[in-house]
């Protein structure tokens, strides 16, 4: 893909290494995202000109059309962790690929991706996969020759789920461990998603298909956990937390994400009900994947933690690092 590719969404943790990806293909590149002094970093990951930053919102139609002008592809990578304010899963995750798709279908673009994710179902117990899977429902119904890609959990510098844990084991005696942690999981590495997405934009023959995306091997919650710790260097207890009691503590959180909107300094919630519900299932890829996306190597988890982790050991930097033991599995 040389054109020009639109990507809504590109200053996120995933929609950032997308840019990367498509900017070393050569293409021209403008970011679609609501607050552009954000992202204008982006910039630096191109040639002079090849990457531009424009303002443009899902929830607003005529932003969506503006930011579409002229481009041959699109990349619909916009998400949200939580809900506050307007900022909820109904009009990030459902409603807005369906604007963008019907925009890029009426001014004749040629091709669309989807970030969604493993698990969306419109009968998931986790509302975010249930508006995911509405999302990509509206997606196709407007653009039929969409590509769905479906990452398992992501991992990479700036990753939600990793550095987490990491947190919490800087800063309590004992590692929390939902339902015993048995929900097992496939972690793909954030370039590895971007470069997938690249490669289905370049394939005509990937239009209309899902892919979903997981790395080189499926560990358990607990094995990660117990992961993080040892590149983290902490020593702590794991404790198995019964759903139930994990409820409890998720709706603590929910609270906070409530409050996130009209009070934006407060914390971001540490756990919330939707990201408990997604805990309990497997989050495991199955069918096309990766490799039918040309990305035939992907990167192990235990190759990257360490290159970021390591903020979280006793003394940072300059803390020793050693590569952490294998998983099984």
């Amino acid at each position: 893909m040389r054109g020009l590719v639109t990507v809504f969404g590109g200053s996120g943790f995933i929609g950032g290494q997308v840019v990367r990806a498509l900017a070393k293909q050569g293409a021209r590149i403008r970011v679609a995202v609501r607050r552009p002094w954000q992202a204008y970093r982006l910039r630096l990951l191109g040639e002079v000109g090849q990457i531009e930053i424009v303002q443009a919102n899902v929830r607003v139609a005529e932003t969506v059309s503006r930011a579409l002008i002229d481009a041959e592809a699109v990349v619909y990578a916009a998400g949200t962790p939580f809900q506050y304010g307007a900022q909820t899963f109904a009009s990030v995750r459902a409603e807005g690929p369906g604007e963008v798709a019907a925009a890029a279908a009426a001014q004749g673009i040629a091709r669309m991706a989807m970030i969604s994710g493993i698990g969306a179902s419109p009968d998931a117990l986790a509302a975010s996969a249930r508006a995911v899977a509405a999302g990509e429902a509206a997606a196709r119904a407007a653009f039929p020759g969409v590509t769905i890609l479906r990452p398992s959990v992501v991992f990479g510098p700036d990753d939600a789920f990793f550095n987490k844990l990491a947190q919490i084991a800087a800063l309590s005696p004992v590692m929390p461990v939902f339902g015993g942690g048995e929900a097992r999981i496939q972690p793909v590495f954030v370039a590895d998603v971007a470069r997938a997405v690249a490669a289905a934009l370049s394939d005509p023959a990937t239009a209309g298909r899902t892919y979903e995306l997981g790395g080189p091997a499926i560990h358990t919650y607990r094995q990660l956990v117990e992961l993080v710790l040892a590149v983290t260097d902490r020593r702590r207890t794991l404790v198995s937390v019964p759903w139930g009691l994990a409820g409890m503590l998720a709706a603590g959180g929910d609270l906070l994400a409530a409050l996130h909107g009209p009070m934006p300094m407060l914390l971001k919630p540490p756990l919330t009900t939707d990201q408990l519900d997604l805990l309990r299932i497997d989050n495991v890829a199955s069918g096309p994947g990766l490799a039918e996306l040309g990305v035939t190597a992907p990167v192990a988890l235990e190759a990257v933690l360490p290159s970021y982790l390591y903020r979280y050991r006793k003394g940072g930097q300059y803390a020793e690092l050693t590569a952490p033991e294998p998983l099984p599995g």
